[in-house]
This record gives C-alpha cells, sequence and structure tokens, in this order.
C-alpha cells in the first residue's frame, strides 16, 4: 500500500469518528471464498426460513465488486445503541428488544453514512460507491471481522471486545484504494456457551450458526403467517425481537450507553405496560411507531405476537 492509501484511511477514520461512529475498520474488496460455501450449506437447510431476499443476489452477496463497478475498499463501521434506560424486563413484562426503543436505525444512521461520503468526497476527491445498512446483500459481519472490529460469536453476531455486540453495522463500498487494517483471526468466546444454552428455541444450531426460522426475532418480525404451536411458552414474553442471546453474553459487561438522541426512548414508549400492549389500537400504533423499527410488524403483526404469548396454554 502507497503512502496515499494509508492517508485516505486516516481521514475515514477521523471522520468518521467525528460523526459518531465507535469503530471504523476497512478491508480490501473481494470474494469472499470461506463463506461461500457456509452460505451455500444455511441456505439449503432452509435456515432462512420465510426470508426469500437471502437467497437472493448470491454471487452480490459474496462479492462487492458486483454490487457496486470497482469497488477497491469495504469500510465497515459500528453505531452504538445500548440504551441508558431500559424497559422493564420482568418475568411478567411484554418486551421488545433495545434497537427499538428509539427512532428507525436504516434512517438514522444511513444519514450519517451520507455525509461521511460526502465529507470524504470533500477531503479525498472524487469516490464512487454506495452506502448500506442493513438493507442490501452485504455480509456486514464477514466483512467487519475482515476489517478488524470484532469476531462472529457463538450466536452468529459480531462481538467486539471493547463494546460487545449492542451496535449496528454498516458500510460503505468505494472505488478508491485505501489502506486495509489487519483481519480479526481469534476467536475470543473461548468455551462460553451462554448465548446456546440460554436460547429458548434453540436457535443457535452450530457455533456462529443460527436457525432463524426458529428464532424468536424471525417469529415475532419477519414470520408473516401465525407463529407455529411448538413455539408456545417459549417466546419469554418477548413480542418484538429479542435480546436473549446478547444479554447473557459476558461481553456485553463492557456496553456502555449511546449519545445518540435519536436513539432515545420516548415518553409514549416508557409509559407502555402490559395493558397498554395488550390494548394497542391501530390508531396509537401508527401514532407512537411511526418512526420506530416496530412499523416492520405492523400492528397486526404486533397484536398476533402479544396474543401468542399471552396464550402460552392454547
Amino acid at each position: 500500500m502507497n503512502g496515499l492509501s494509508e492517508k485516505y484511511a486516516q481521514i475515514v477514520k477521523t471522520q468518521a469518528k467525528s460523526l459518531g461512529f465507535d469503530f471504523c475498520g476497512i478491508a480490501k474488496a473481494g470474494f469472499l471464498e470461506e463463506e461461500a460455501p457456509k452460505l451455500e450449506v444455511w441456505l439449503n437447510k432452509n435456515y432462512h426460513g420465510q426470508m426469500s431476499y437471502m437467497a437472493n443476489h448470491f454471487d452480490k452477496r459474496l462479492d462487492p465488486t458486483k454490487l457496486v463497478e470497482g469497488a477497491k475498499s469495504v469500510i465497515s463501521l459500528i453505531y452504538n445503541y445500548f440504551p441508558g434506560k431500559r424497559l422493564p424486563e420482568g418475568p411478567e413484562d411484554l418486551k421488545i428488544a433495545k434497537y427499538a426503543y428509539g427512532q428507525d436505525y436504516h434512517l438514522v444512521v444511513k444519514d450519517r453514512l451520507k455525509t461521511l461520503m460526502e465529507n470524504l468526497r470533500k477531503e479525498i476527491g472524487e469516490i464512487g460507491g454506495r452506502a448500506f445498512i442493513d438493507s442490501a446483500p452485504v455480509m456486514e459481519r464477514q466483512w467487519a471481522q475482515k476489517s478488524g472490529l470484532g469476531w462472529v460469536g457463538k450466536n452468529s453476531l459480531l462481538l467486539n471486545r471493547d463494546m460487545g455486540s449492542f451496535f449496528f453495522l454498516a458500510e460503505l463500498i468505494v472505488d478508491v484504494e485505501i489502506s486495509p487494517d489487519p483481519p480479526m483471526v481469534k476467536d475470543y468466546c473461548g468455551t462460553c456457551t451462554r448465548c446456546i444454552d440460554a436460547c429458548p428455541t434453540d436457535a443457535i444450531v452450530a457455533d456462529g450458526v443460527v436457525d432463524a426460522s426458529k428464532c424468536i426475532s424471525y417469529l415475532t418480525i419477519e414470520l408473516k403467517e401465525n407463529i407455529p404451536a411448538e413455539f408456545k411458552g417459549k417466546m419469554e414474553n418477548w413480542i418484538f425481537g429479542c435480546d436473549i442471546c446478547q444479554d447473557v453474553c459476558p461481553w456485553n459487561r463492557f456496553s456502555k450507553p449511546h449519545r445518540e438522541p435519536l436513539f432515545e426512548m420516548s415518553p409514549d414508549l416508557a409509559n407502555m405496560g402490559k395493558r397498554e400492549w395488550q390494548e394497542i389500537t391501530e390508531e396509537v400504533f401508527q401514532q407512537v411507531f411511526a418512526k420506530s423499527p416496530l412499523k416492520r410488524s405492523k400492528w397486526s403483526g404486533l397484536r398476533r405476537n402479544v396474543w401468542f404469548v399471552e396464550s402460552r396454554e392454547g
């Protein structure tokens, strides 16, 4: 790598930090050779459930140069969402994943990515590329590991030694050569199996492999049909997403509250007790969750989830 590419790397990291990204790593764009057979097996076992989009664009998912013309570098970024104030999560409380406390991360982080790209163009010059935040066939955890940001844990999430896993991953795939970071080659999970042991639906089927069709997050968000009866009594009152495998992970003792005002919990959400979830009308749902990730489940999906966890004996 030449001095210019190293200078670009410093510019990227300085700009990313100024926009609130907690970590930034860079990898050389290319085919993810090791991931191809793993992805093929995962799809062939139907671990993606009804997420048919996961089987689309197989080649683009593995090779960013097919996603962005002339791609030379993948910039991976971490954006914290761990909340300072948490909703009650007692045995009788209805629960939602912590990432859904504030405004939709797709919009919030995408705005930061656009600003980052604009700032890089001002400092470096003409850059071609695209920004991604959980919205395209990009194997974000694998790219984050290749850029040294962490390792893929037994629960299949990226784990970072300084802040655990309560964060969003985002990427800029660009056509400029930027000095890459060394990949994370060590797995710091060791012999710990807390996430596997704690999963009430046995969704973690092997180290780093999740059968999404059994995952509570999938069942409460992605699944559009009725939740299969086999999961009665196993949902532990999660009505949107699930944090169990993260909550029990020892690395998340390093989680620190985020600094993003748009991820703060709204007063309306803070006041949602069990009865409010049970009795929520479509009008209130649209009003309270207009900018929330919860709108993905729609009012009808949320009602289905609440009914399912409340009727454990059915």
